[in-house]
């Protein structure tokens, strides 16, 4: 049997650890991994366009799966492509593995052609990155890398000259069993029996919830069933929270609707379950706060809290549930609720006069439109800009869906980049790439890699000619609209020479049978909707403080606009309310 190189023994490791797929671009640093990859059937080798395309792909592997997700990146200009993506990996959780091939070892820190140090660069957006300078490393130095990605649910980067890579591995490596999911974490009986006492002393609770709720969907409802407790959430608790929830009052922060702000404001205690919600300006600073998170690091970091309780929060209701009072008086709740769906009926009257008429198209409707033909299992992977607005309003949930994009990083460009990696988990199952325009255009390139694979990704783009997040920063600024402009190609007519399914649709009567059509088609597809650059909303009242970056903090709702089947959902909680 022939030795086996330190190449053959990295790629051996990675499948061991549950990596299906390494996406990367090939060159010379990196080919004697990527030619192991080959020779070993347990894992593909998936060939992007551009490598901060792997590094998204695989965070959303990662994040679909719940399985390590792995990329990999030439020495010098190739692997530093890779770190736009794992930023976003490692601030939205995701355990993912990158490879940032290097130089020849001997040529490290002469000036040598390509040279950068990617065991330093890749420090800020990880959580362990280190070189193997020498085979003996092996096999222990990935093995901690892995173990660090999936126990603390982030990044790890292992940096690996091609040199080193072709050598031969050590004679006896030792090798551990890998960890490969993450055990629950209870909090300590002090902290318990606190926030049961300051349960039980407030009359008024709100809950607001983010990714964290994540499987803990039913202990949520009955912890809010018992204290009759409102229910906000943040953007990224949106998929796990809302859906069957009679006690939702919507979301708070940029994209926020409904009464969420209320109900996190009018409350005596405010209980935050596992959300790093970074708008602190949209959090109150006169009630009690008790936050519930399984990262340490993350409590208090956004307010002032009265009680800080480490813990996963299914595991923190399993045990705080039982000890709180019953709750009699719902008077709080049904307030709140009622605020909720008098706000969604406001806004949404503006979004549904003559909307099916409008030329050009609504984004609200071709998203709300979307939302109702898509497919009750489908991924959606969703662009930074105004399309997280339109995927926050009109996205149902309904606890097989998925909803996924840069929700903590804000990077441009994510969305087909993460439906590749979400689409390769399960080729049965549809995933829309919900894209803008500038953010599709950004890494148009990588629509080829849809084409390369077969994967049957449907791109929907919602096209206004303009960088219109950007354009509403700057109006709300006081700021007139400059550089956001762009002058767009028919991407349907892209996507057919590319050798895809693509249409253009210009007229609202079109859209629901160019979706379906795309739906429909077994293979990559595009639907090009041209969507009206007019379709913002002001704040009533502006001020200079009102925007800082994305984070618009200073007003407890910046976009107005219609929300979709939410309304239905609310009107139908109000029938519980008792009637005087």
């Amino acid at each position: 049997m022939a030795k086996q190189n330190i190449a053959e023994q990295f790629v051996d490791i990675l499948t061991r650890a549950g990596v299906k797929r390494l996406y990367g671009v090939v060159g010379d640093s990196l080919n004697p991994v990527v030619d192991a990859v080959r020779r070993n059937p347990a894992i593909d080798w998936i060939h992007v366009r551009h490598e901060e395309t792997a590094a998204f792909a695989a965070g959303a592997e990662a994040q679909v799966t719940g399985r390590l997700g792995a990329c990999a990146g030439s020495c010098g200009p190739g692997n530093l492509h890779l770190i736009n993506g794992l930023y976003d990996a490692h601030r939205s959780m995701a355990p993912v593995l990158a490879l940032a091939s290097h130089i020849p070892s001997s040529e490290i820190g002469l000036g040598y052609f390509q040279e950068t140090h990617p065991e330093q660069l890749f420090r800020e957006c990880s959580h362990y990155s280190e070189m193997i300078s020498s085979p003996q490393q092996m096999p222990r130095l990935l093995q901690t890398a892995v173990q660090h990605a999936v126990g603390r649910s982030g990044v790890s980067v292992v940096t690996l000259p091609g040199d080193i890579a072709d050598h031969a591995a050590p004679e006896k490596p030792l090798e551990t069993a890998l960890v490969t999911s993450r055990p629950t974490v209870r909090p300590g009986d002090a902290e318990i029996d606190r926030l049961v006492d300051m349960i039980d002393e407030a009359e008024k609770v709100t809950l607001f919830c983010g990714a964290g709720t994540k499987g803990a969907h039913a202990e949520v409802m009955e912890f809010a069933q018992k204290i009759k407790s409102p229910v906000g959430h943040a953007l990224r608790g949106k998929e796990w929270i809302q859906y069957d929830n009679p006690y939702d009052v919507g979301m708070s922060g940029l994209l926020g609707y409904g009464a969420a702000y209320e109900a996190t404001h009018e409350c005596d205690l405010l209980i935050l379950l596992g959300t790093d919600f970074p708008y602190n300006a949209f959090l109150p600073d006169d009630v009690r706060i008790v936050q519930v998170d399984v990262r340490p690091e993350n409590l208090g970091r956004r307010s002032k809290l009265d009680l800080a309780v480490w813990g996963d929060v299914k595991e923190t209701l399993r045990c705080l549930t039982p000890r709180v009072r019953t709750k009699e008086n719902r008077k709080f709740l049904d307030r709140m609720l009622k605020k909720h769906a008098d706000a969604l009926e406001g806004v949404v009257k503006a979004y549904t006069r003559k909307v099916d008429k409008h030329v050009p198209i609504h984004p609200e409707y071709a998203a709300a439109v979307l939302d109702e033909i898509a497919d009750d299992d489908a991924v959606f992977t969703v662009d930074t800009g105004m399309c997280n607005v339109w995927a926050a309003r009109y996205v149902s949930p309904n606890g097989r869906r998925r909803i996924i994009g840069s929700f903590t990083h804000g990077s441009m460009a994510n969305a087909l980049p993460m439906a590749i990696g979400a689409q390769f988990t399960d080729r049965g199952r549809q995933v829309v790439s919900m894209s803008g325009d500038g953010g599709f255009t950004m890494m148009m390139g990588d629509f080829l890699t849809l084409v390369q694979y077969d994967l049957p990704v449907k791109v929907v783009l919602f096209n206004n000619s303009s960088l219109s997040m950007v354009e509403l920063e700057m109006l709300v600024a006081g700021l007139p609209s400059h550089g956001t402009a762009m002058r767009n190609p028919d991407f349907a007519a892209v996507a057919r020479a590319c050798g895809a399914h693509g249409v253009r649709v210009e007229k609202p009567k079109e859209l629901a049978g160019a979706l379906k059509s795309a739906f429909r088609h077994k293979g990559p597809a595009l639907v090009d909707i041209v969507t009206d650059p007019n379709a913002l909303s002001i704040p009533p009242k502006i001020s200079k403080e009102m925007v800082t970056g994305f984070a618009l903090s200073a007003s407890k709702i910046v976009l107005d606009g219609g929300v979709g089947r939410m309304l239905q959902m609310a009107r139908s909680n109000l029938r519980n309310v008792p009637r005087p």
